[in-house]
């Protein structure tokens, strides 16, 4: 019951900051908005304030802010005060600050962490390399600062952890090391396949134990650090989802997030505030993929309004979005049955 708590808090916080993002700016820009709206399906409480309504539904995944004009043109409001009727780099603004509010408070919740808790080391050095591992066969040791794997220049320790991921299982990966005493050296190591709880995963024997360092400079500098490593971590998954170095079925959806959720929750609240801040970014650059039914689906049509020098008629542009929902929702119910089978 605690974890479904913290995962509704958690999931439900994520989706109201995204979709204040677009109310506020719906709003300094004039445009009429029907319904601020957290969660998906029936209405479980709503008031109206205004011209808006504001309403909790009783599915906590999801939530939406209904403008005027998103599925097509308004005969009952002026142009002005719907979202076809606005200049271009006024519905970009709306459209991009979903995301945007998402990225600004994960970057707040990571300063707030690195200044209460303490800022984590973000150096690629080893702090642990298990004896008659693969990685320890081959010559890694503690103190080890990993510059390469497999071509790939590796700056933090979630770059090891990105990288190794990524990684060919089935044959040898390539580490170009930098020892303690400065030589650079080169090791071929093949993950060895082990059971862990139950599960199979490929491990290399090398563990990262990160340092906490405290005071402004230091949270500011993980705070940087940490945002671009987040950034960088979701941009090439996306490109090896296409290239298929990752595959769908890997992917998590709810259900996953919710365990998740129940194994942070043992490390305290930074492990859930960090969660949350990873959480945030994924669903910020997520939504600016230029893919129908997302954000970046409508900042498209957007660029492409500026090109032609007119909007794309609503009405095409809704179908666009309408296809792209429906394709969302098999890719939804896809990556929920792939979680649902790792739980058993």
């Amino acid at each position: 019951m605690v974890t479904l708590i913290l995962f509704i808090i958690l999931l439900g916080s994520i989706i109201f900051i995204h979709e204040s993002g677009h109310f506020l700016f719906a709003k300094l820009t004039g445009i009429y908005v029907y319904e601020f709206a957290l969660g998906m399906g029936p209405k479980l409480f709503s008031f109206k304030k205004g011209e808006t309504e504001y309403s909790l539904r009783a599915i906590p995944i999801g939530g939406f802010c209904q403008l005027a004009g998103e599925e097509g043109e308004e005969e009952n409001l002026p142009r002005d005060r719907t979202l076809p009727g606005k200049k271009p780099w006024q519905k970009f603004i709306v459209m991009f600050f979903g995301a945007g509010f998402n990225f600004i408070s994960a970057i707040l919740v990571l300063f707030f962490i690195s200044l209460i808790w303490g800022a984590s080391s973000t150096e690629p050095i080893l702090s642990s390399v298990e004896k008659g591992s693969p990685a320890y066969e081959a010559g890694l040791r503690k103190g080890d600062e990993i510059l390469e794997i497999n071509g790939h220049d590796i700056w933090t320790i979630d770059d090891i952890s990105l990288y190794i991921t990524i990684a060919d299982t089935s044959k040898n990966n390539t580490f170009k090391v930098k020892k303690e005493d400065g030589n650079i050296e080169i090791y071929k190591i093949k993950p060895e396949k082990t059971k862990i709880d139950g599960e199979e995963r490929y491990v290399y024997g090398i563990g990262m134990e990160a340092k906490e360092e405290q005071g402004l400079g230091s949270a500011l500098k993980y705070t940087i650090i940490k945002t671009g490593s987040l950034f960088k971590q979701m941009w090439i998954t996306l490109l090896n989802l296409f290239t298929g170095g990752i595959k769908l079925s890997q992917l998590s959806g709810p259900v996953g997030i919710y365990e998740v959720v129940g194994a942070q929750s043992s490390g305290g609240l930074a492990s859930l505030l960090y969660l949350f801040s990873f959480l945030s970014i994924n669903v910020g650059f997520i939504n600016l993929l230029p893919l129908p039914a997302f954000d970046g689906g409508h900042i498209l049509f957007i660029i492409i309004e500026k090109i032609k020098g007119k909007p794309v008629k609503p009405e095409t542009e809704a179908k666009f979005h309408a296809a792209g929902l429906f394709l969302l929702m098999l890719l939804m119910i896809y990556v929920t049955f792939y979680d649902i089978l790792r739980l058993f």
